[in-house]
Formats: structure tokens, C-alpha cells, sequence
């Protein structure tokens, strides 16, 4: 069975509330990629989440703990977040780069796929700075220096390049319309399945002897409409792309 260590989508909420004299406090928990891994692994893959929380401490630090895997996912998950663990932010210890782990692990034959989000490629504020990592190398396009969401709230429909791509395998012509994406541009390395407004939406690439992938909207809302979600070809959709990933 294929092992693929999905990383990322998590969130908590903290919010006040104010009722005339008095405020008090909530928080809440949540994770967008529940019905995504569901998929993967009623699709017979061995699908490891470490949610952002998780991943901080848990996410392996080097390319040979990665190996264990056939391919690996991240999805709105910031660099901070694989870069400074409490071992190097709060204690000051050495610890492996884990974003050199990542390239090294793709370069030696592993897979990896970026989802969009607010904190994937450069992300919101340009807070998610992989463009700054050494990751930048591995994936199939280069990043913005700058916030590089691309908000559309009146939707935005993705256009197939190679319709013929094994990614695309059973999916029709019918895409959704999306509610944004992180804007990135392509390598001349790379090969683009489809684009969105005019910049990669699915992008892929060789890196040594490795595969490299990219999906520029959200796997899940916001970003990833009602539309995307209920499409009849999601599920078949990351299946073909996991597929593709493990080269199944």
C-alpha cells in the first residue's frame, strides 16, 4: 500500500465577544482536509495527517524519515511552521532544515504536491515565504515576493491545457467555478495541465528523480467553492492526482 503524509489544513478560531458591558472569549478547532484524506484512503492509500499544530513537532526532519513515504502533501501549512519547531524557536538548538529535507527527498525519487491557501507558495502577506526556502527549487513554479492571492469573488473557472493528462483521467470539461488561488508563474522546466485566470492552476514538473506538483486553489473553502465540492469529479479527481503522485 502507497504512504502519503499529508500536512497542513488546520485552524483555530479565538474570538471576543462584547455584549454591552461585559466581553468574554471562544476558540474553536477545525481542519479542511477531512474529506480529502477520506478519498485517499478509501482510494487504498496509507494516508498520515499531522495537522499544522502536529506538524510543528512531528513533521519528519530528514529526507531518509521521509522516505518511509511515497509522496508527500502540503496544504496551507507555512514554512514557519516546518522551519521553526521549539527545538530551534524557543530552546535554540541545531535542528535539519526541514524544507532542505523536503527538496533532497524529491530530488532522491519522493513526490510532492502544494495545495493552495492563504499560507501555501508565498500565501497571505507573503507570510508563507517559500519562494524563501529551499524548497522553491523542487516545485514546478516560481513564487511572488509579494501577498500572492488572487481574491475573485465572483468565481473564477479553470481552463484544461492537457486534457489528456493521466491527472485528468474520467474528469469532464464541467470544472467549477473557484473563489480565488495563489497567483505563481511557470517554470519553463514544467509542464501546466490546467490554468486559472491566466496562471497555473495544476502544474507539474521532474525534479532528479523525483515528481513535483502543484494545485493553486483550496482543497476545501473558502477558496474551494459549494461548486468544488459537490463537483461529481472531485473525488475521481485527487484520486487520478494521488495516482499520479505515487506514479501509480
Amino acid at each position: 500500500m502507497k504512504k502519503i503524509l499529508f500536512a497542513g489544513e488546520s485552524w483555530v478560531t479565538y474570538t471576543a465577544h462584547t455584549k454591552g458591558f461585559d466581553t468574554f472569549y471562544t476558540s474553536s478547532y477545525g481542519e479542511g482536509a477531512t474529506r480529502l484524506i477520506k478519498i485517499l484512503s478509501d482510494g487504498g492509500y496509507d494516508v498520515t495527517y499531522l495537522n499544522n499544530e502536529v506538524a510543528a513537532e512531528k513533521f519528519p526532519y530528514t529526507k531518509e524519515e521521509l522516505a518511509g513515504y511515497d509522496a508527500v502533501i502540503l496544504s496551507d501549512i507555512g514554512s514557519n511552521t516546518l522551519l521553526l519547531s521549539a527545538g530551534t524557536f524557543v530552546r535554540s538548538e541545531f535542528l535539519p532544515d526541514r524544507c532542505e529535507s523536503l527538496r533532497d527527498y524529491v530530488k532522491d525519487g519522493g513526490a510532492l504536491c502544494m495545495i493552495g491557501g492563504y499560507l501555501s507558495f508565498s500565501g497571505i502577506d507573503a507570510k508563507a515565504r517559500y519562494g524563501q526556502t529551499a524548497l522553491a527549487e523542487a516545485l514546478p513554479v516560481e513564487m511572488l515576493e509579494i501577498d500572492d492571492r488572487c481574491e475573485v469573488p465572483q468565481g473564477v473557472t479553470p481552463k484544461v491545457v492537457k486534457k489528456d493528462h493521466a491527472i485528468l483521467k474520467g474528469v469532464g470539461d464541467d470544472w467549477p467555478r473557484f473563489l480565488g488561488y495563489n497567483r505563481t508563474i511557470l517554470k519553463k522546466s514544467s509542464d501546466s495541465i490546467a490554468t486559472i485566470g491566466g496562471d497555473p492552476f495544476i502544474a507539474i514538473a521532474r525534479f532528479g528523480k523525483g515528481r513535483t506538483a502543484i494545485f493553486s486553489s483550496d482543497c476545501s473553502p473558502h477558496w474551494g467553492s459549494n461548486e468544488f465540492m459537490e463537483w461529481k469529479s472531485y473525488d475521481g479527481f485527487w484520486t487520478n492526482f494521488a495516482g499520479w503522485l505515487c506514479g501509480d
